[in-house]
């Protein structure tokens, strides 16, 4: 591959604010440039490096190696918690987005106070996603990149599944009922799937 195209596209990467997708990248190569070959390429020749160029949700940007970001903290650090409302919020949202807020208070079984998603748009990970065609027309709420780079994902097929979670401890007895309610819904939609197959033959 030329190395001029490597150290264009390189030099794209590097200049940019925010992750981009591979046809946001072609419009500033040459015409007909491979982009997937350069990236592969790029990407090896970093592999191992102290920068790594890495992809997220079919966008790519450069970030610090994960076993260096330790040094590149400061000393002082704002950590805030998010609150259990928050965590099980974007949860929900991660897990079935795009989903209203109506969806996730009916999952969660309670009310949630416009702080909580304001709380987790305000870092980054929620945004709105337009609006059900329904009456009314709610509000939709879907996770974003900065969610998917926050949590070290490519994309949301890479959330753990119930067994995941179940074998990992994180699920605890109050976390049983939205899990087992995952759970049915994910049988249901088996069985859905099934019932169209069935009427296809």
């Amino acid at each position: 591959m030329p190395n001029d195209d490597l150290r264009r596209i390189e030099a794209v990467l590097f200049a940019a604010e925010r992750p981009l997708t591979r046809d946001e990248i072609a419009l500033y190569m040459p015409e007909g440039s491979d982009i997937a070959g350069l990236l592969a390429s790029l990407g090896e020749s970093y592999m191992g490096r102290g920068v790594e160029l890495v992809e997220r949700g079919g966008k790519w940007h450069f970030q610090t190696a994960p076993d260096l970001g330790h040094i590149l903290r400061r000393e002082r650090e704002e950590s805030r918690r998010l609150s259990r409302a928050a965590i099980e919020t974007l949860a929900i949202i991660a897990y079935h987005e795009p989903v209203t807020r109506a969806q996730i208070e009916e999952i969660r079984g309670v009310a949630i106070s416009k702080g909580t998603l304001d709380v987790l748009m305000e870092a980054g990970w929620v945004r709105p996603a337009g609006r059900r065609e329904v009456p009314g027309r709610p509000l939709l709420y879907a996770t974003t990149q900065g969610f998917l780079t926050q949590f070290g994902l490519e994309s949301r097929r890479d959330l753990p599944g119930l067994a995941d979670l179940k074998a990992a401890g994180l699920l605890d007895p109050i976390d049983l009922s939205l899990a087992l309610w995952a759970e049915a819904e994910e049988s249901r939609e088996k069985a859905s799937e099934e019932e169209a197959d069935v009427d296809q033959i």
